[in-house]
């Protein structure tokens, strides 16, 4: 299987559904106290905002709650689940919901009119799906079918739209105004959406919350111990990877003449702890 690269610290979480339902009442009302306070703690100006962040005192303080949410409920999980589940089920869990991804990817290769990325993408599900025990087994990369992630908000980016202000969301975490307003099509390009009954749709959801999160421990213990400002370092990066991944068809030709043929694309999620 292969192990792929991507800057850990900007990966986005999504939200991770209680197992029971006794506790949802606590932790509703904990998840609610905590964002009212992160909310008025927002209302305070920054004095000289970045300008790609003019809500970087709601930013800052969304960042803090999500980072509280992250400590009580997605990290604690996501250790236990290293723990308990062995690599190479982990690494299959991770290919399985990159394999459903690229089938996402190849419908927005195609909107941006990237042949080869979109060919490409459309072989690896196949491939993956088909050969790969649904793709668990990444068999496209074994031969050598490259991989390029595309969202939708990139397929607005590459017709013109720009990003717009950086945005954080309630536990989704990093965004800006562009991707935000793609969300919406991006959850109906998942294709574990389409799953039925229901609570095995929210099953791969709350899987696929744990694996990104289980993914992105070694990379949060190192960003944790840097001395650094982790907000400011986790948006720079998100901007830079956004705004470089998403842009207009034709702009700065000759950076593309420069540029490999992963240009324009996301970079890969982290590889699975062995």
């Amino acid at each position: 299987m292969k192990n792929s690269s991507m800057d850990d610290n900007v990966a986005p979480f999504r939200a991770l559904p209680p197992a029971h339902t006794w506790p949802v009442a606590r932790a509703g009302a904990w998840a609610g106290a905590a964002l009212s306070v992160a909310l008025l703690g927002g209302c305070a100006t920054v004095a000289n905002p970045d300008p790609r962040d003019p809500l970087e005192s709601y930013n800052r303080s969304m960042t803090s709650f999500n980072e509280q949410v992250d400590a009580m409920v997605l990290k604690p999980v996501a250790i236990a689940y290293q723990g308990a589940v062995p690599g190479p089920v982990r690494t299959g869990v991770s290919n399985f919901f990159a394999n459903l991804g690229d089938a996402w990817s190849f419908v927005n290769n195609a909107l941006q009119l990237r042949g080869e990325a979109a060919a490409s993408s459309f072989m690896r599900f196949n491939v993956n799906t088909f050969l790969g025990l649904g793709g668990v087994l990444d068999i496209a990369s074994e031969m050598g079918i490259e991989r390029y992630r595309q969202d939708f908000g990139l397929t607005l980016g590459r017709w013109g739209v720009a990003t717009g202000p950086y945005l954080v969301l309630p536990v989704l975490g990093p965004s800006t105004v562009r991707d935000t307003l793609a969300l919406p099509l991006d959850a109906k390009g998942n294709l574990a959406s389409y799953v039925d009954p229901v609570p095995a749709r929210n099953s791969l959801y709350a899987l696929r919350a744990v694996d990104v999160r289980a993914n992105l421990l070694r990379a949060g213990s190192v960003l944790d111990s840097a001395a650094l400002d982790k907000y400011s370092f986790t948006r720079d990066v998100f901007l830079q990877v956004r705004s470089h991944a998403g842009e207009p068809q034709g702009s700065n030709a000759d950076r593309d003449d420069r540029s490999g043929a992963n240009d324009g694309v996301l970079p890969e999620e982290p590889p699975p702890a062995r």
